[in-house]
């Protein structure tokens, strides 16, 4: 493979990991977003039946 070819393959895979890594890290660093997840519908009260 060519040098170009490696530096571009390099860049690529590069670019995709620090692309996932930073998705990771704003999913886990946002805090209580595990209770409402963003969904179009407010969540239901604890309580529904009453």
């Amino acid at each position: 493979m060519s040098p170009t070819g490696c530096l571009t393959m390099i860049v690529s895979i590069g670019g995709v990991l620090a692309a996932a890594a930073w998705a990771y890290y704003k999913v886990l660093s946002t805090p209580k977003e595990t209770e409402y997840l963003g969904s179009p519908t407010p969540p239901l009260p604890e309580n529904a039946e009453e």
